[in-house]
């Protein structure tokens, strides 16, 4: 039961008077202290409130200094739009040898090139369909004089139309003695000539001006990228790593955005072109190049474009049918539009939810109107970068960002405590699912279930033991152990084990215990479960062990080989060593692991496995998994000790794949060692290497990790005692972040005598999708490794296979066979 703390009491009225006979100046220093606590708590609970409103005074003033200055940033913010979009031509004529400011002006000549000629094309387009509209005009009138009596035909609602229309005359007609009321009208003078150019001349040089100085910025901003770069940096603080990234994914969100806005809008416009013209409206190239540049209006672009085809195959044809079919046609452009190309080539280009895309768009056209539509999304992303780079503006990334705000256990715990037990169920199945490859095997299926205990459920349960004593309820703590139950039920049956693995009625040759709690017991179900997935007869107790029952009320463990006793308690040692005392005088043939799920690896360096009486100690899932299988089923090892990995199905032609690709050749030594070197330096680590795994040895040419007792002539180990072979059986990145808690590399005396700790290895595949060997980085220490940077390792793979792809081109004159 949780222990209530005591409250802090305020202090009492007589702790403020000064003992009799004090030194009056110790009563005056002692008043002051206490006045001065006062203020300070004062202080502090004002504090918050400033804050909120210091922020909200400065979120007004930016505002207000948007609205005010929209006239200047307005076109600063189209140049920056123009730049992104314009820059990576600019960067390839640079890398081609010419000067950047050749290159600038090649680029925005050929951009007014093309919207000039586009312009008068447009233009002539729009002479030549005014020209004939007289023709329609006996069209239309026929149309409407058709839609004005079928309006006016007899219909459900007729007497209501007419009754309703007979009270609204009566009550607007004027009374028998009201005079007649006269209408006057205010006719003006016609305007001089030179005042109506002048009009037309204000009209016109706004948009003009605008357009002179945006060119002026777009120019500026293109020859100036480099130095603009610098000066950002530095309003941007100190730190220029993290400038640096905020800097380079704003760019690459927003100019990402922009190229997939320009392919999104041709490959709505060209089907729309080619789509009217053979409806037969007239002026369909005009109407597919609208419909393109409207595109880049949010929400009612695409609806003004849709207007003028469907108005003008109104008017053109006498009958139905061309109108029809261009609605059709409309309506199936966006859909495909809005449901399939665009989420198939924006993807997570700008990271913004929906719902931040609608209120962004309201807010920049409420504040700079049409343009502020316009430029609503990128303005929107750079908001989110921001949000997520600098500290102050986090909220920015927590309100406007698509990702998840709360990782996955934190979401399915909060799913639990609100007894939102389906939704918690659909988030296991989801995150299981994401862990599946397409065309999933038995093993492929044990192991999702067996990461999403491990990285989801169990973090989960670990929440539920930090909130216990601290903010959870009874029930919070009930809503817990419902949820829990059914959500373990469920998996169950989703993933069962081979028949006759689970019995409950009887204990399996591997029993799994809680040690105290019901979250014990439950994270001791998920092991069983996990082991029966890989095809063990584990089975699990319902109950965790409690000291007001003995063993007996448990279960008859006496058919049990290995008795697993999972316990969830940061400091678990006082009360584990009782229970081991009265297991092994009970039962002295069990075989214990202990399963310390909140206690880290550096936390176990100190316990001795003797003196604790116990076989092994894990602290992960998957290590207990891999402990207890080796142990149930002892895999095969060599000699010296090391397990080795399986052979492929594939493996005879991996190798010839091998043999043929030029990896092996002398002169990719020098690849290999300045690719070691590079990524040693990036993670740093000690140590790195590329593997290349042949049939009984792996060559490591030019690595930095030299094995002892090998030949200089033949660098390398053999594969038996190799990770990286692990990589070939798996086809896929193997990390592991403490060899010494792996039990197939915890006695490898190759790596020990190396003295290894950390390892990761990406696959090293070829033009036809076999893997060669790895590139693996090694260290001294244990470590993490996180999806950057196992994304980082794999792009400095793929580099090391161009080049000797390339090298094996140049030797042989042909490409390598795929």
């Amino acid at each position: 039961m949780p222990t209530e703390r005591p409250s802090a009491a305020p202090p009492s009225s007589d702790a403020a008077v000064p003992a009799a006979g004090a030194h009056p100046s110790l009563q005056s220093t002692e008043v002051g202290r206490q006045e001065l606590a006062r203020t300070l708590v004062a202080v502090e609970s004002v504090v918050p409130a400033l804050r909120l409103l210091v922020g909200l005074a400065i979120a007004a003033l930016i505002i207000l200094a948007l609205y005010l200055g929209q006239a200047l940033l307005i076109p600063l913010a189209l140049a920056c739009l123009m730049g992104f979009l314009l820059d990576p031509a600019v960067t390839r004529l640079q890398r081609w040898g010419l000067p950047r400011l050749v290159a600038t002006l090649m680029v925005v000549a050929l951009a007014l090139g093309t919207i000039g000629g586009l312009g008068a094309y447009l233009g002539n387009q729009v002479a030549d369909l005014s020209a004939d509209l007289p023709k329609y005009q006996k069209t239309i009138r026929t149309k409407l004089r058709n839609l004005r009596t079928l309006a006016r035909g007899p219909s459900m609602w007729e007497g209501a139309v007419r009754t309703y229309s007979t009270v609204e005359q009566e009550m607007a007609a004027p009374s028998a003695d009201t005079g007649r009321v006269q209408q006057v009208e205010v006719v003006r003078d016609e305007d001089k000539p030179v005042l109506r150019l002048a009009q037309w001349l204000g009209k016109v040089s706004e948009p003009l001006t605008q357009a002179g100085i945006v060119l002026l910025f777009v120019i500026l901003i293109l020859l100036d990228r480099d130095d603009l770069r610098d000066r950002l940096l530095r309003l941007m603080g100190g730190n220029p790593h993290v400038a640096t990234d905020a800097m380079d994914e704003a760019a690459h969100r927003i100019g990402r955005y922009l190229r997939m806005q320009c392919i999104v809008n041709v490959a709505y416009g060209v089907p729309m072109a080619a789509g009217l013209w053979l409806i037969g409206v007239p002026g369909a190239i005009l109407w597919g190049v609208l419909a393109m540049v409207m595109r880049f209006v949010p929400y009612v672009g695409p609806l003004v474009a849709a207007v003028f085809p469907l108005a003008l195959a109104f008017a053109v044809a006498p009958g139905w049918d061309m109108l029809m079919w261009t609605l059709a046609l409309v309506l199936v452009l966006e859909l495909v539009s809005n449901h399939i190309v665009e989420p198939w080539l924006y993807g997570s280009s700008t990271g913004l939810s929906t719902l931040a895309i609608i209120i962004a768009a309201t807010f920049w056209t409420a504040l700079w109107g049409p343009i502020g539509l316009i430029l609503s999304t990128p303005l929107t992303a750079c908001c989110l970068v921001l949000g997520r780079y600098l500290p102050g503006l986090q909220f920015l990334e927590v309100l406007l960002g698509s990702q998840p705000v709360m990782d996955a256990p934190h979401r399915l715990y909060q799913r639990l405590l609100a007894e939102d037990v389906s939704d918690a169920i659909a988030l296991a199945r989801s995150d299981i699912v994401q862990r599946l490859p397409a065309r999933p095997t038995v093993a492929d299926k044990a192991a999702a279930v067996e990461g999403f205990y491990g990285q989801v459920a169990l973090p989960a349960l670990k929440l539920a033991c930090k909130h216990h004593a601290e903010a959870a309820t009874v029930e919070h703590r009930m809503r817990l152990s419902n949820g829990m139950e059914d959500l373990l039920e469920e998996l169950t049956e989703d993933y069962p084990g081979a028949p006759g693995l689970a019995d409950a009625a009887a204990c399996g040759r591997v029993h799994c215990v809680g040690a105290r709690w019901a979250v014990d017991a439950w994270a001791a179900r998920m092991l069983a479960h996990s082991l029966q997935l890989q095809g063990l007869p584990a089975t699990s107790a319902s109950h965790a062990l409690a000291p007001d029952r003995g063993l007996d009320a448990i279960g008859d463990w006496q058919e049990v080989q290995w008795l697993v006793l999972s316990t969830l308690h940061g400091q678990p040692h006082i009360l584990l060593r009782q229970w081991l005392r009265r297991i092994r005088r009970r039962y002295p043939q069990l075989q214990v692991v202990l399963a310390l799920w909140n206690v880290s690896p550096e936390g176990l360096q100190g316990e001795d496995l003797q003196r604790l009486g116990v076989q092994a100690l894990v602290t992960s899932l998957h290590e207990a998994v891999l402990r207890i299988q080796q142990a149930a089923s002892p895999v095969p090892t060599t000699a010296q000790g090391c397990v080795p990995a399986r052979r492929p199905l594939h493996e005879a032609q991996r190798l010839q794949h091998l043999q043929r690709s030029g990896a092996l050749d002398a002169g990719c030594t020098e690849v290999y060692r300045n690719a070691a070197l590079k990524a040693a330096h990036a993670f740093d680590v000690k140590y790195a290497q590329v593997s290349l795994v042949d049939a009984d040895w792996v060559h490591t040419p030019g690595g930095l990790l030299v094995h002892g007792g090998v030949p200089p002539a033949s660098p390398g180990l053999p594969r038996d005692a190799s990770i990286c072979a692990y990589v070939v059986q798996e086809g896929q990145s193997v990390v592991v972040d403490s060899l010494a808690r792996d039990p197939r590399f915890a006695d490898n005396p190759w790596l020990r005598r190396a003295g290894i700790q950390f390892y990761a290895g990406v696959p090293l595949v070829d033009a036809a999708g076999m893997v060669l060997g790895s590139l693996c980085i090694l260290h001294d220490a244990p470590r993490n490794m996180d999806a950057a940077g196992l994304a980082v390792l794999q792009g400095m793979a793929r580099e090391v296979m161009q080049q000797v792809q390339a090298r094996a081109q140049g030797a042989t004159g042909a490409p390598p066979a795929a």
